[in-house]
């Protein structure tokens, strides 16, 4: 299964929009299976976006995780990437340099998009 970004960023904002700071018990996401969304979790886990449990056993079609909360680099890049804006330019120069990236990548992009945005660089 490939890395879906898009899938990464709407979890991350979904847990961050969450009234108590922790992620929903299951989450759902349309256009998305279930494995989808459980090997993101595990991606986003491995990433150090999210603090949660690695659920993936031997009958496991897929790693899975479940979880529980964001990190604070976890808040950094739902800051970064919750505006449309800043989230299209990146993904415009992600195709533009040949379409695929890493999510340590994709933060720092995002984070030099801001700068460069607010006068920051």
């Amino acid at each position: 299964m490939k890395q879906d970004l898009e899938l990464i960023r709407k979890i991350i904002l979904l847990i961050e929009d969450s009234a108590h700071g922790f992620a929903p018990t299951v989450i759902k996401i349309e256009n998305y299976s279930q494995e989808q969304i459980d090997y993101h979790a595990y991606l986003i886990i491995d990433a150090g976006l999210a603090v949660g449990n690695i659920t993936t056993n031997t009958l496991s079609q897929s790693p899975q995780a479940v979880l529980r909360n964001l990190t604070s680099s976890g808040h950094d890049f739902a800051v970064t990437a919750r505006s449309e804006t800043m989230w299209k330019k990146a993904m415009d120069t992600v195709k533009e340099k040949g379409g695929t990236i890493t999510v340590g990548v994709l933060i720092q992009l995002l984070a030099t998009i801001v700068k460069t945005h607010y006068g920051l660089s």
